[in-house]
């Protein structure tokens, strides 16, 4: 990773754990992806200090993956909502607790099925090129300075 500027890494991977590496910055898209809009909400669900609920939020909106939308004027209120990048992270997220549920589980856990077939979600990464799961085959990085 960059000594500098993680956000100017050319790893993408190093770019993205720069800004939604920490644990709740995931728990507030987690949640956001659950329907919680209200900074009381929140607080209330992760029982985060609110001024680290407060930094959270503001770069997760800085940086596009939620948007604030008033909902109140007298007081005035505002709610966070996902962006289509913020969706875009829900896979990410199942990706993290299914590696969670298999080598950091034991004890009672918090299962997620589809709403349609009450079926549970069992995420698998595949690389939509070759269909090929990922892991299962050797990886090669190529670097944007290497040619």
């Amino acid at each position: 990773m960059s000594d500098k500027d993680p956000l100017l890494d050319p790893c993408p991977i190093a770019r993205s754990l720069a800004l939604v590496g920490d644990a709740w910055s995931m728990l507030i898209l987690r949640d956001a992806q659950m329907g919680l809009t209200r900074f009381d909400q929140f607080r209330k669900s992760l029982g985060i200090a609110p001024t680290i609920l407060t930094r959270r939020l503001t770069t997760l909106t800085e940086e596009g993956l939620l948007q604030k939308r008033r909902y109140s004027e007298r007081p005035p209120r505002e709610e966070y909502l996902l962006t289509t990048a913020g969706r875009d992270f829900l896979p990410v997220l199942f990706m993290i607790g299914a590696w969670g549920s298999q080598y950091r589980g034991g004890g009672k856990l918090t299962r997620f099925l589809d709403a349609e077939t009450g079926v549970e979600i069992k995420p698998v990464a595949v690389d939509e090129v070759t269909g090929a799961k990922i892991g299962t085959r050797p990886i090669r990085i190529v670097s944007p300075n290497s040619g």
